[in-house]
């Protein structure tokens, strides 16, 4: 069966600097595949090229089997692309939008009219269709905007940062629009680094750290891999912050850091470490409101992987980080 994607040493340079090293990924018909990676890790640069709308230095790209350096036309049809940044004619209004859209890609004019109310229903903007974008809320523009990249019915969508600075409800509601298309059939491509949306959406993730591949695998391998990075997190009374140093200090503490109103502890052994914490609280007198043992986050992984930190209070000794390949099937 023909992948959606097929990545074969994919490489950008801008100039001297190398953005893309020589990458190699899959991804499959009817998944969701998630690229997470910091800020100026390749994501956007390898997602441009993937949609034609960069030029890579190196390598090959082929979806759907057509090669995008020699045959991109029949590829390009089956794309949808959301933009990071809205490409809304906040000008027009939704109906307009999507008539203007649906002539660009060339659908037929008897299933304009059809797929244009069937998209402004399905998105929940029928009521708004003669209202200006520019009225709209970003969280309506950007359900705009999913819906102009699927009038012609593609079978492959990219999506880029789909979900920064809206509130909870547009969230979901995009969250719902994306699960909804891949259970239709669509294959997604999804470009974030909200970790915990990849965590929710994707089939697999691909994790990009300074140009190169780091890790591709589902997100419950990931955080398998990365088990010895668990934890207990724990409320007490009083403020557990009046013992931060002692609690740090416990035999087989990691990292100690703040979530909310909670400390948590990074460990190799939660089980030894939970006896050592018992011990320090009945000492010390304190009360326990809540406690619970976390497993490896992807999160975690992903930031085991980077070799970055999260909010660290103290930190005992640093985790070694990952070497990084280049990637592959995976």
């Amino acid at each position: 069966m023909t992948n959606a994607i097929e990545v074969e040493d994919l490489t950008k340079y801008y100039g001297k600097f190398l953005a893309v090293d020589h990458i190699n990924f899959t991804v499959e018909k009817g998944e969701v595949f998630g690229f997470l990676g910091p800020n100026g890790a390749g994501k956007s640069t390898t997602q441009r090229m993937l949609t034609t709308l960069l030029t890579p230095t190196e390598g090959h790209i082929h979806v759907f089997g057509h090669d995008l350096a020699h045959d991109a036309y029949p590829a390009k049809r089956q794309i949808g692309l959301v933009p990071e940044e809205s490409n809304v004619y906040t000008e027009l209004t939704a109906w307009d939008n999507l008539m203007f859209t649906a002539k660009l890609y060339r659908v037929p004019h008897a299933q304009r009219v059809a797929n244009v109310q069937k998209l402004l229903e399905t998105f929940g903007l029928w009521e708004k269709k003669d209202i200006k974008a520019d009225e709209f809320s970003k969280g309506m523009r950007r359900r705009l905007s999913i819906a102009m990249a699927i009038i012609h019915k593609p079978t492959l969508l990219f999506l880029d940062e789909p979900t920064p600075g809206l509130d909870a409800q547009s969230t979901r509601a995009i969250h719902d629009l994306v699960r909804q298309l891949n259970a239709e059939g669509t294959t997604v491509f999804l470009t974030t680094h909200q970790i915990e949306e990849a965590n929710q959406l994707c089939d697999r993730v691909a994790i990009i750290d300074h140009g190169e591949i780091a890790a591709i695998d589902t997100p419950e391998r990931l955080k398998q891999t990365f088990q010895r990075v668990q934890s207990i997190e724990v409320a007490l009374e009083p403020d557990w912050k009046k013992h931060q140093q002692e609690l740090a200090a416990l035999p087989g503490v990691i990292t100690i850091i703040k979530a909310g109103d909670k400390c948590r502890l990074y460990t190799q052994d939660p089980s030894a470490l939970l006896l050592e914490f018992m011990r320090y609280v009945e000492e010390q007198k304190l009360r326990i409101v809540s406690l619970s043992t976390l497993g490896a986050s992807l999160e975690d992984a992903f930031l085991e992987i980077t070799g970055q930190k999260v909010g660290t209070i103290q930190h005992k000794t640093a985790p070694a980080r990952k070497k990084r390949g280049k990637g592959g099937r995976q």
